[in-house]
């Protein structure tokens, strides 16, 4: 009897229950309103810095010292924003999320790391206001291509530093331990030309219960990094599997398309900034100039205007990226079984059947049921597949 790709696919995606799949549509289509309230706190956000009168105070402004009076506008704007939306911040990344039984974080270790992320991003944030302040100042009209530029060039050095040197602040990365993981993994590493010792374990449970890994950096920085919760209770199939998904990311150079699609989005923001600074500026109450610092809220409400229309565009992009990694970990692992129950287990946060409009808006992964499809499809066409190893839980 020949094999059922739909029949297949319908089963494990079932086997979730009707509460389970229940509870994961819900999560996610609360998701997708937070991406709409997450625009309207940003603008608030930025509307009360504006009206606030700090970025016009002494202790901001120096005549004398440009770059210095962008760099203070930008971490005075930047720490006041994140102080303002703090209260959003703890409903969407820690009530919510325990809500769901999606972390297990204490509330004192959130607030620790939202605490440094705030640091991190206003030190590192000042300094990117403080270029594109200059570009504005020095290049008139053409302010927006040499600034996009310049952010794509900080975003570059951010991306290549990120696993080495940011990354360790939030979660302790650990070489894969000797043993059956290990030599599973090793030989899918060197046939992609990916150096062992780059395949890491991450304390990704301390913030989150999603079965999740990732892969990151550029050159000698590159690394594949599997959270801890993808080793409990799974099974070698399903760690090969997701591993092979993503050195498919780094073989596949997707971090490099990533900078390109992230400096289009620079390029178009800071373009139509240029254009819509005035109507903006005029509606957050700023009266200052396109190069005065102290209409930077104006900016950032273009950029968040910007990126959220560009949700589509930048979800279509990477539910591409995502297919790409899902066909490298088939083609080359051959574990579209182990692949297909690793990818259910992302479904509680992740609705596994969603609308095709709603996977087209709001996806930056193609749905659960859509990538089992393809592993059954996948499985169907390679009679030779092995099947999962559902007995063989990982050490």
């Amino acid at each position: 009897m020949s094999f059922d790709v739909e029949a297949a696919t319908a089963a494990y995606v079932d086997a979730m229950g009707p509460e389970r799949l229940a509870r994961a549509e819900a999560f996610t289509t609360g998701g997708h309103w937070i991406l709409l309230w997450s625009l309207l706190v940003s603008i608030l956000a930025a509307y009360l810095v504006a009206r606030s009168g700090l970025l016009g105070r002494s202790f901001v402004r120096n005549p004398d010292r440009l770059n210095r009076t962008a760099a203070v506008s930008g971490l005075v704007t930047f720490l006041l924003t994140a102080v303002l939306t703090l209260p959003w911040d703890l409903y969407t990344g820690w009530f919510r999320m325990h809500a769901y039984g999606r972390s297990s974080q204490p509330l004192w270790d959130f607030l620790g790391q939202w605490a440094l992320g705030t640091t991190l991003t206003a030190v590192l944030g000042a300094g990117v206001v403080t270029l594109v302040y200059a570009f504005l100042r020095r290049t008139g009209q053409w302010w927006w291509l040499w600034a996009s530029g310049a952010v794509t060039v900080v975003m570059s050095v951010m991306l290549l530093a990120a696993p080495v040197m940011i990354e360790p602040m939030f979660n302790t990365f650990k070489p894969l331990p000797a043993g059956p993981v290990r030599d599973a993994l090793v030989p899918m590493a060197v046939e992609a030309g990916v150096p062992p010792e780059r395949i890491f374990v991450y304390d990704g449970s301390r913030q989150s219960n999603n079965f999740t890994a990732n892969a990151g950096g550029i050159g000698s920085t590159a690394r594949i990094a599997v959270s801890d919760v993808a080793f409990k209770d799974a099974t070698l199939s399903e760690v090969r599997g997701v591993t092979g998904h993503e050195i498919g990311h780094y073989v596949l150079h997707h971090t490099l398309w990533g900078i390109f699609l992230m400096s289009l989005m620079a390029l178009v923001a800071f373009r139509v900034a240029s254009s819509a600074y005035d109507g903006i500026a005029r509606r957050l109450g700023i009266s200052a100039s396109i190069s005065d610092p102290q209409g930077f809220p104006a900016l950032m409400v273009t950029v968040s205007l910007v990126s959220f229309l560009a949700t589509p565009l930048s979800a279509t992009m990477s539910r591409h990226f995502e297919a790409e990694a899902d066909d490298y970990s088939l083609v080359h692992v051959s574990e579209p079984d182990g692949l297909s129950t690793a990818l259910v287990k992302t479904a509680d946060y992740r609705n596994p059947r969603p609308g095709r409009l709603e996977e087209i808006l709001f996806y930056d992964h193609p749905s659960v049921e859509r990538r089992v499809r393809n592993a059954m499809t996948y499985k169907a066409a390679h009679s030779a597949a092995k099947p999962a190893s559902a007995s063989e839980p990982t050490p």
